[in-house]
């Protein structure tokens, strides 16, 4: 990734193609711990730069793989919102031609072989070639379309739309009262992420289509109360055509309530056109199945599948279906390991991955066994390294693979990764010029011992023009998930180099519960989120505290989610290590949040269960923050969204409540239009003013 804005040494992640996910443990390997250079007389990061940067979509590329389309999303201050237009730029880089200018956002559907790229815009379908002319819309659909994909022959589309299935809101109950607000229900999964259930469900729908003509549409879910896409974040890779385009996949999990709430059980269902008859390809597999997607002969199906109903974060494998043979074949069940994202290759001989790896996301290929029937465990190979992230494949050319990457201080551009020289060329360089005028801060790898003797890895962010003769306030930086993992992504929000470049050294461990050290060690956080994992952090930061230039007087920790658990639980048990904490939607009160969070699926396995089970004790006394609140003592800012049914609202009033009765320094910055996240641009503006405002008062 040779970026003209600044050039950084990249040393390699992996010291070989191994499939040993975690460090030896007296062996170091020394590729990961890495120097950036520095550069003087520059602007230093801040948050209005932060959001005038362009967030890159890679949209997809032409029939013949020589043109990328990507979408560019602008940031507007005065307006508060963000603009989003298409772009066009070969695949060998070059200067790019807007596509589109429409204001509000476009997304590309499919490019033809006569180059007229169909698009999405405002809900409805739109026609343009790439090599120029006017736009043309296709459809008028009252309500939209949304996750549109086209039939093979292009004469069908499937399609998601909103459907009333359940009248919980009063004003579809009782038509006669349509000034009242009110929300009945007789189960759960009455809300979930950020709305309350009022009865309407998304579902597949199949249609007739013909040059912007859509007729005899057939609801595949009629009348019952299950989502498709997937509820909240599902999107059209939960649909699939045929390659003979007379059936369709939807993904679906086809409980209600309790049930629903409590499963993770997604299956993966097809619909034949002719039979009308629906079938369930994925029966007796328990856990997620998702983003089916057929070879391009159509003869295999590969998807994305746990094991575990309930456990969201368990080891996702890639399975593969040969409908003539009718044999299922998990081609990654050997691998010590759990996959983000995968694609077919062209020649249908592999299948390329992503996959997280030692503090990165990285590429691999798994090779498609001649017969199934053997059960012969595939070879699999990682094929790339480096000090970035790859967090998608857009698609195959020649050369090799076209993929979106970033790292710790790069937002999402689009590259062509040389399959053969093992390089990342860039594609789009959107945000060059802004990165050119913005000082760069080293980043660093760096290996500690944790308590119980185990390897633990860290990334370390330096501030610009980092000086080691002078000492630097130090955060320790709290990942959510818990099983996600702390990698070269770029936030918008948790930004590090935003951080650094307030004068901050910043520390993120790979922590218990993290993939991209195996199986085990993401495990290993399920029913102890208070154990290891804490202690993981606390020996990260003493172990990075003995260096001298960290200031221990000046040491803060901050996280969101269960990045603010963690802080949350810090506060009580980290014996004057901290001098100040920030807390973004962080569980408070295990027991109050088993009562009104909305996922129990996730509760029930990773906290044991619930309150009432005395097997769960530990998770709800020892492993519970509101019991560790006698030993608080430290300056805390609590942040909390209004409509966050994941981490709902009274968890961050508890908090500070608790830290104002025990007159300790507190501040609560309540966001009650904003969910688990915030989203709206001067949200996220007072939340870096508050969150670095408080830094500057506490450290």
């Amino acid at each position: 990734m040779m970026r003209k804005s600044f050039i950084l040494a990249i040393a390699l992640l992996l010291s070989s193609s191994t499939f040993a996910q975690r460090a030896p443990e007296k062996i170091i390997d020394k590729s990961l711990i890495t120097h950036r250079m520095q550069s003087f007389g520059k602007e230093v990061m801040s948050p209005e730069k932060l959001w005038k940067l362009g967030r890159v979509s890679a949209e997809g590329l032409t029939p013949d793989g020589t043109q990328l389309i990507y979408g560019v999303s602008n940031y507007n201050f005065d307006e508060n919102k963000s603009e989003k237009n298409l772009f066009i730029v070969s695949v060998k880089g070059g200067t790019p031609i807007q596509f589109t200018s429409e204001a509000g956002g476009e997304s590309l559907l499919h490019i033809e072989d006569n180059g007229d790229a169909i698009y999405s815009y405002k809900g409805q379908l739109w026609r343009k070639n790439i090599k120029g002319g006017n736009a043309k819309q296709l459809t008028d659909v009252e309500g939209g379309l949304e996750n549109v994909k086209f039939s093979p022959d292009g004469k069908h589309i499937l399609f998601s739309k909103s459907v009333l299935v359940n009248k919980n809101h009063s004003v579809d109950k009782y038509t006669d009262l349509s000034k009242s607000n009110v929300y009945i229900y007789d189960d759960l999964d009455y809300r979930h992420w950020d709305s309350f259930n009022d009865g309407r469900f998304n579902h597949p729908f199949v249609a007739s289509y013909d040059q912007g003509k859509v007729v005899e549409a057939i609801d595949l879910l009629a009348e019952e109360p299950y989502y498709s896409p997937q509820a909240p974040f599902g999107g059209a890779e939960d649909f699939a055509w045929s390659p003979d385009g007379k059936s369709v996949l939807y993904v679906c999990k086809k409980k209600f309530g309790k049930d629903y709430a409590q499963s993770t059980n997604t299956d993966i269902y097809r619909y034949d056109l002719i039979s009308k008859r629906t079938t369930n390809l994925t029966e007796g597999m328990n856990g997620y199945d998702t983003n089916p997607m057929y070879n391009a002969d159509g003869r295999m199906l590969a998807w994305l599948s746990m094991k575990t109903d309930g456990y969201e974060a368990d080891k996702n494998d890639i399975v593969l279906w040969d409908a003539a043979m009718d044999i299922k074949l998990n081609l990654t069940a050997h691998w010590d390991g759990t996959i983000n994202s995968f694609a077919w290759s062209k020649d249908n001989r592999r299948i390329y991955f992503i996959a997280p790896v030692k503090g990165a996301v990285q590429l691999f290929e798994v090779e498609i066994p001649v017969n199934l029937k053997n059960r012969a465990l595939p070879k699999i190979q990682q094929i790339s390294e480096g000090q970035f992230d790859i967090t998608g494949i857009v698609g195959e050319t020649k050369e090799g693979l076209v993929v979106t990457s970033t790292t710790l201080t790069q937002a999402t551009e689009v590259y062509l990764y040389h399959l053969k020289s093992k390089k990342l060329n860039p594609i789009t360089k959107v945000n060059d010029e802004a990165y050119a005028q913005i000082a760069p801060t080293k980043v660093e790898g760096r290996f500690t011992k944790a308590s119980d003797g185990q390897d633990l890895f860290s990334w370390v962010i330096y501030p610009p023009d980092f000086d080691p003769t002078k000492k630097y306030p130090t955060l320790l930086f709290c990942q959510g998930g818990p099983q996600s993992a702390t990698t070269q992504s770029y936030s918008f929000r948790w930004n590090f180099q935003l951080m650094a470049s307030q004068g901050y050294i910043v520390i993120a461990p790979n922590r218990r519960g993290m993939p991209g050290w195996g199986v085990k060690w993401n495990e290993d956080i399920s029913k102890d989120w208070g154990g290891q994992s804490i202690r993981d952090y606390l020996s990260a930061i003493d172990d990075l505290a003995k260096e001298p230039y960290v200031d221990n007087e000046r040491i803060g920790a901050v996280g969101a989610s269960y990045g603010g658990y963690s802080v949350f639980m810090l506060a009580g048990v980290h014996e004057g290590r901290f001098k100040s904490f920030i807390s973004h939607c962080g569980l408070f009160d295990m027991t109050s949040w088993y009562g009104t969070t909305e996922e129990l699926f996730f509760a029930n396995h990773d906290l044991g269960g619930p309150y009432w089970d005395k097997a769960n004790e530990k998770t709800y006394t020892v492993f519970n923050p509101i019991n560790h609140v006698d030993k608080w003592d430290t300056p805390i800012l609590i942040f909390q969204g209004g409509k966050d049914y994941r981490v709902p609202i009274g968890q961050g009033l508890e908090a500070f409540q608790a830290a104002r009765l025990k007159d300790i320094k507190s501040r609560l910055v309540y966001l009650p239009e904003e969910n688990h996240w915030v989203l709206s641009g001067h949200n996220a503006q007072v939340w870096q003013r508050e969150f670095f405002g408080w830094l500057k008062e506490t450290l």
